[in-house]
């Protein structure tokens, strides 16, 4: 029983790096992908996009159910499903399977990552969060780092199909020891309420969401076209449909304590900030270091090695941070780093060497890497166990809505500062000097949703509403710091 806690931060850190590998080595297979299977940019393009669309719009029906059936079962289930449609993928004899397994893949991905929160919160009391999250993002980093790398060797050697085999075994192993392994905590009590679903709260919901995010990820190529603003305007008419929703029904699918909490909603609203202008700056950057700077792929990515690597220094270093100056300050801080390296990548030019471009993704690394890890531990800390999985779901979901929006901001900004250029060109590239504040700024914003944050690390004391201070005693050691 003593050695639960390990595995199911090994288990959880291990789906968790999955998810983030496939992502990494995906992008380096696409193009051979593409010659091979004869297939279009546009089909190529939707072996992401489907991907994403079906992880968004699930993420938060897939924590409810984790709720309800136990995180570890549904941590397993979606793991096992995650590596059989990477074997299937691996196998598919034309683009159209290719695209309709990674929609299935996406569906088996949204059950996995919640439950990687949810199986935290149930194995590590509240104030103990904070060190097997930072793990947990540390892992992820180092597979930012190693992704393009292992993919790019794999994909030399064997071949596109490579990358999605090597889903297949990990995911069998640990999706196996997670159904054998049935630690007594993770039974559902019998005396615990029952979890209700929400069927047209989900429906509501994952509709919103779908729209959304399918209508960001065309921003970049189709631009603010008629379909876009339809796409739109139908996330919002969903969403105010699904918030009236939740406001009215018994049993909400996203618990009114849990949303209600300034802690939780600024925290989601700080992951949203930080990642979409992390991944909007990495998108422009990108274009500038192959574009204008003439690097191969590979080249270009050990240029930008600095900021995975300080992710992985950063994310522990932000769990001892946060238990001594509280999230608050360690999350304003850390915005400001991320600021900072934006501002420092804008000023690259055609004559400007590794110390300028490794200096400024070495600041988006330490800042994104404290603000992912101290945020998402007050949102994991501040639900209840029995909200987990719609904690981590929510929490995931700002991490697929950021990127997505981030890009959109990126395009946009990086357009009209070239002329209308479009995103193939060194035109588009060269732009990143007057884009690159726009993404400034909306990181800066987080630094708002980061003044919600608790000033002091842990679970609210007893007697304090979720996500408020409490009151400090006169006179106690320490009150007010």
């Amino acid at each position: 029983m003593s050695r639960s806690p390990a595995l199911t931060l090994v288990a959880s850190t291990t789906g968790a790096v999955l998810v983030a590998l496939d992502g990494t080595v995906l992008t380096v297979a696409q193009p051979t992908l593409r010659r091979e299977l004869h297939a279009s940019f546009a089909q190529v393009q939707w072996t992401s996009t489907g991907y994403l669309i079906a992880v968004a719009g699930l993420l938060v029906l897939a924590g409810r159910l984790g709720d309800r059936l136990g995180h570890r079962r549904t941590f397993a289930l979606g793991t096992l499903g995650f590596g059989a449609a990477s074997a299937g993928i691996g196998l598919a004899p034309g683009i159209d399977w290719v695209i309709a397994l990674r929609i299935v893949q996406g569906v088996f991905g949204a059950l996995l990552q919640p439950a990687t929160l949810g199986m935290l919160r149930a194995a590590y009391p509240p104030d103990r969060l904070a060190g097997p999250i930072a793990i947990r993002t540390s892992a992820i980093g180092v597979s930012a780092a190693v992704g393009p790398v292992l993919g790019g060797a794999l994909v030399t050697t064997f071949g596109w199909r490579a990358v999605f085999a090597l889903n297949v075994l990990p995911a069998l192993v640990v999706g196996v020891l997670a159904l054998a392994h049935r630690p007594q905590d993770d039974a559902v009590r019998p005396d615990a309420a029952p979890v209700r679903l929400d069927p047209l709260g989900a429906a509501l919901l994952g509709t919103a969401l779908v729209c959304l995010v399918h209508t960001l990820v065309g921003l970049p190529d189709s631009g603010w076209t008629v379909s876009a603003a339809l796409g739109a305007g139908a996330a919002a008419v969903l969403s105010t449909g699904f918030v009236r929703h939740q406001r009215r029904t018994a049993n909400p699918l996203v618990p009114l304590d849990l949303v209600r909490s300034p802690a939780v909603a600024g925290s989601l609203g700080v992951l949203v900030a930080a990642s979409a202008s992390l991944f909007g700056t990495l998108f422009l950057t990108g274009y500038f270091l192959q574009e204008v700077l003439a690097l191969d792929p590979l080249a270009a990515g050990l240029r930008a090695l600095p900021l995975p690597v300080a992710m992985v220094f950063a994310a522990p270093a932000a769990a001892r941070l946060q238990r001594r100056y509280g999230p608050r300050r360690t999350v304003v801080t850390a915005t400001a780093l991320l600021v900072a390296g934006i501002l420092v990548l804008s000023r690259l030019g055609p004559t400007s060497g590794e110390l300028a471009a490794g200096t400024g993704f070495l600041l988006l690394g330490a800042g994104f890497g404290t603000v992912m890890v101290t945020a998402t531990a007050v949102v994991v800390q501040r639900a209840a166990a029995a909200h987990a999985g719609v904690a981590g779901g929510l929490q995931q979901t700002a991490m697929n809505i950021g990127p997505a929006l981030g890009v959109a901001v990126a395009t946009t900004a990086a357009g009209l500062a070239a002329g209308g250029a479009h995103p193939d060109g060194p035109a588009f590239g060269a732009a990143i000097g007057p884009a690159l504040p726009v993404l400034a700024l909306a990181a800066a914003a987080g630094t708002a949703f980061a003044l919600a944050l608790p000033r002091h690390a842990g679970p609210p004391e007893p007697g304090t509403a979720p996500g408020e201070e409490p009151v400090p005693a006169v006179g106690r050691p320490g009150a007010g710091r």
